[in-house]
């Protein structure tokens, strides 16, 4: 038993990480995700059963491993994706989180709000194909929404005769698109998602590349929030206040509870509390009633601050060194999800992190044509549509450039009347 356990604790665990996989229609996105299920054995066995027997009902002779990730009826039956899918699978050392992006151009919002959480994109290419462009688009949506890893992957080698010479040409088609619009970090990979090649276990058949196989590359990929330091922000999200009066301890009690979007905090820490500026320190950090002295992002908490301070839901501590922009006017990318097209003369609720304000259209720099990704004019936005524009608002929100933060930098837009989210948008100035 003890060797047992000296052995499960000297496993790394690299942490949780969040990957999407994009690219055209029929690339091999939900075949490859099927196969990297397969390969890491981490499909149960009724899942398998199942598959197989939908895959003899169709006439196949092997297993179509596509049909894991493409969840719903309507898209098992005609073969495309059109939800955004989530599948979760383990190695040992880390946890994935997959997000299963459709390939279609009026599945852009599916896309981008797949992307928004995604540390790692994977864009799929067909050997046969090359660089679409489709291929563009989605390289374009994963720059805007900030993935900061892009891994391209060149499927379907199998279908060229594991050429080199047709995945060298990929590589510098792609690599002369990936610097025209700022994409930095690049890697290429070769493989076959129907037959394996690459992906789990490196095969026989494309000897010529010496690089690391898909898994290994997404083990090394580093976890959210651990490549730079971040400042520390806290929206709040309840006060808590006991009612067991009795208990004296309790009697004076004001605990703020909320989500560490990033950084981290400890007893001790010099805090600013936003909107009113007041500067306190912590007096401690709790979790479920339990002192536990120092919280990182990504963990919800309760603080407890030294000075009786006014806050309430909404409000936001931050570290006293590194205090957030207090704005009433945001320059923003942002992609509209609504059938209704975006109107200048509405009001909308503006949704950053836990704070509610209203918030109107002041003017649109322009619409960009993400096949062609030129700059166009624009008075509205329809469905699908991304555009910079400029937003003035009621109240102020603590803002942060998306680049430096995608928690605080990140909002959606609410429609008064029905209360749908109608946009979401990335703050860039």
């Amino acid at each position: 038993m003890t060797s047992a356990h000296t052995h499960l604790t000297q496993i790394e665990d690299r942490g949780l990480l969040r990957f999407l996989t994009c690219g055209s229609v029929d690339d091999g996105k939900s075949t490859l995700i099927g196969r990297l299920l397969f390969d890491s054995k981490t499909i149960l066995a009724d899942t398998l059963t199942a598959i197989e027997r939908t895959s003899t009902k169709r006439g196949l002779t092997a297993v179509d491993l596509s049909l894991l990730t493409d969840g719903l009826q309507a898209e098992r039956e005609q073969g495309i994706t059109i939800d955004v899918a989530y599948r979760y699978f383990s190695t040992g050392t880390r946890k994935y989180i997959i997000a299963d992006a459709p390939g279609h151009e009026q599945y852009t919002r599916n896309m981008v709000t797949a992307a928004s959480t995604a540390n790692v994109a994977i864009i799929l290419i067909d050997a046969r194909k090359g660089v679409l462009t489709q291929t563009r688009r989605h390289s374009y949506l994963a720059k805007l929404v900030g993935i900061p890893h892009v891994i391209v992957a060149v499927n379907k080698m199998d279908l060229v005769d594991y050429s080199q010479a047709t995945y060298d040409g990929i590589v510098a088609e792609y690599s002369a698109f990936a610097e025209q619009i700022g994409l930095t970090d690049v890697r290429f990979i070769p493989l076959s998602a129907l037959v394996g090649d690459m992906i789990v276990d490196r095969g026989e058949r494309l000897d010529w590349y010496t690089g690391p196989t898909l898994i290994d590359i997404l083990e090394a990929a580093p976890a959210a929030h651990t490549e730079k330091a971040e400042s520390f922000r806290f929206p709040v999200q309840y006060v808590c206040r006991p009612q067991a009066s009795d208990d004296p301890e309790l009697h004076d009690y004001r605990g703020f509870m909320g989500r560490v979007e990033s950084g981290e905090i400890k007893v001790g820490d010099s805090v600013t509390v936003l909107p009113n500026g007041r500067t306190t320190r912590v007096k401690d950090v709790q979790l479920y009633g339990q002192s536990i002295g120092k919280a990182i992002h990504e963990q919800s908490v309760t603080l407890l601050l030294e000075d009786e301070i006014d806050i309430s839901r909404g409000d936001m501590i931050v570290n006293s060194e590194e205090v957030p922009v207090q704005t009433k006017q945001i320059e923003a990318m942002m992609c509209w999800l609504s059938e209704t097209p975006l109107s200048p003369a509405r009001t909308y609720w503006l949704r950053h992190t836990t704070r509610e304000v209203k918030a109107k259209v002041a003017s649109i720099a322009h619409r960009v044509d993400i096949n062609s990704l030129a700059k166009d004019a624009a008075t509205t936005l329809a469905m699908n549509d991304i555009a910079q524009l400029t937003l003035k608002l009621a109240q102020p929100i603590f803002a942060d450039n998306y680049t430096e933060s995608r928690p605080t930098g990140a909002f959606i837009l609410i429609d008064e009347s029905t209360n749908n989210t109608v946009g979401a948008g990335m703050i860039v100035g």
